[in-house]
């Protein structure tokens, strides 16, 4: 046997059923786990939380265009 994973985006709860009765007609053994709407990894909003609230503090530096373009 071989498990594979597949991710639907339904609609609603008849597009969930659709997908079990194919399952079940196939004789097709699974298990339907929900996934939660977190896009972003905790993380990575942890650390641009952490930036906005140091460029509120003043904790930042800024470059000029002309700057940017400089070869050292």
């Amino acid at each position: 046997m071989e498990a594979i994973n597949i991710t639907a985006f339904t609609n609603d709860n008849s597009q969930i059923n659709a997908i079990k009765a194919v399952m079940k007609a196939f004789k097709i053994k699974f298990e339907i786990s929900k996934i939660e709407n977190k896009p972003y990894n905790p993380e990575f909003v942890a650390k641009i939380k952490e930036s906005k609230q140091q460029f509120k503090d003043g904790k930042f530096s800024t470059l000029s265009l002309d700057d940017i373009w400089k070869n050292d």
